[in-house]
């Protein structure tokens, strides 16, 4: 994986799924360059609490950029464009990726074939809410609405729900992953770069494996069913005497260890011995369930489900996922030179030896336009060029 510490990402990116898909890749060593416009930038460095008491660094921003470098550049002027195409030439860069609108692409010199011509090899991504030919606005609850994915959120009598995660945006991001690491397999076997188009509507239908299917083979109505499941039964969470538990059985086997414990002996009945049956009075069955764990704390559920080898978890909250000994050993870090502050960021997919090499410390995200005069200076540009760039806001 060394060889991709050699490769360099410029990405005219804002709010998260392209954002959060360069996060991913610092993660595997890449160097990865944001660009943003000099007035404008990210609106996601505004949102959420200002936590370092400054511009433009507010916590929902800090949340995925961390290992990135900043730049500002204003791209809709012909000195901005000059500039750019140095940067695509002198940084080498391999990879450029942009969530701009597609009407926006030849306006900004950023579209597949003028970057091609400036760096042929180019592995050019665009990522838009419903592909190439389409500037409809996407943001991550409307694609959720029309993928089908929040009618298949909530309960079965109540109002659809959006997912608890932004999936839409994490889900392209990690589509777009996969293809940008084929692309890169491709430049290296043929030496050719790739033109990518990612939609993140196209994405988030793809998740629908089993509601798409079923609905077109059976002409069959699905929609959503709360915390039980279509095809097993017991599968719910269920009250503890202080708290929540989930428990999932996935076939009669398990039903009968379970029901072969004195608690539950008042359930080992001829009509649930099948999943069939169990699903046919699951409402019935759950509520009698519920009647019986909320007799026993959410530890002694555990403790037994557990030594039975029966799937079992309480339902922990954000603090309790970050103390968990199997997420803490791998959870990332940031901390900010300046402030001092530390920023706590959950474990990658996987752990890269990168991130090992970095004791799982990545630099802090960075301040708008922070490396505008490390990157520029090494352009050619002087203090007095960077002042009058920034003055006529091209920078």
């Amino acid at each position: 994986m060394d060889f991709l510490k050699k490769i360099t990402v410029l990405s005219l990116e804002q709010a998260t799924v392209l954002p959060y898909l360069t996060y991913r890749l610092t993660h595997d060593g890449m160097r990865v360059i944001r660009l943003e416009h000099p007035v404008y930038g990210d609106p996601n460095r505004m949102i959420g609490e200002n936590v370092l008491k400054e511009e433009r660094m507010n916590a929902y921003y800090l949340c995925i950029n961390s290992g990135k470098e900043a730049l500002t550049l204003n791209l809709g002027d012909p000195e901005g464009q000059k500039i750019f195409h140095s940067l695509i030439k002198e940084l080498n860069v391999d990879i450029f990726s942009t969530n701009q609108l597609p009407r926006n692409y030849e306006k900004l010199g950023i579209d597949y074939e003028s970057m091609k011509a400036l760096k042929p090899d180019i592995i050019w991504l665009g990522v838009t809410g419903f592909g190439p030919d389409s500037n409809e606005a996407a943001y991550d609850p409307i694609l959720q609405a029309r993928s089908g994915m929040m009618e298949m959120t909530g309960e079965a009598d109540g109002d659809p729900q959006v997912v608890g995660v932004p999936l839409p945006d994490m889900g392209t991001s990690e589509h777009s992953y996969g293809l940008l690491m084929k692309a890169l397999y491709k430049r290296e076997v043929t030496g050719e770069g790739s033109c990518i188009n990612v939609s993140m509507f196209e994405s988030s239908v793809s998740w629908l494996t089993v509601p798409i299917t079923l609905s077109a083979l059976l002409d069959k109505n699905i929609s959503r069913r709360g915390n039980t499941h279509e095809f097993f039964a017991p599968v719910s969470v269920y009250r503890t005497s202080n708290g929540f538990v989930y428990t999932a059985v996935g076939n009669d086997r398990q039903w009968k260890t379970m029901v072969s414990q004195e608690m539950f002996k008042s359930l080992d009945k001829p009509e649930y011995e099948k999943n069939a049956g169990r699903i046919k009075d699951v409402q019935n069955l759950n509520r009698a369930i519920n009647k019986i764990t909320q007799k026993y704390t959410t530890e002694e559920l555990i403790e037994l489900f557990n030594s039975l080898t029966l799937p079992i978890s309480k339902i922990k909250t954000i603090p309790e996922v970050i103390a968990d000994p199997l997420v803490e050993k791998r959870l990332l870090s940031a901390q900010d030179p300046v402030t001092g502050t530390r920023l706590t960021l959950p474990p990658p997919p996987n752990m890269t030896p990168y991130l090992e090499k970095l004791d799982r410390q990545l630099p802090f995200p960075p301040r708008f336009g922070e490396h505008n005069k490390e990157i520029y200076g090494k352009l050619g540009y002087s203090d007095e060029d960077l002042g009058r760039l920034k003055e006529n806001k091209i920078i």
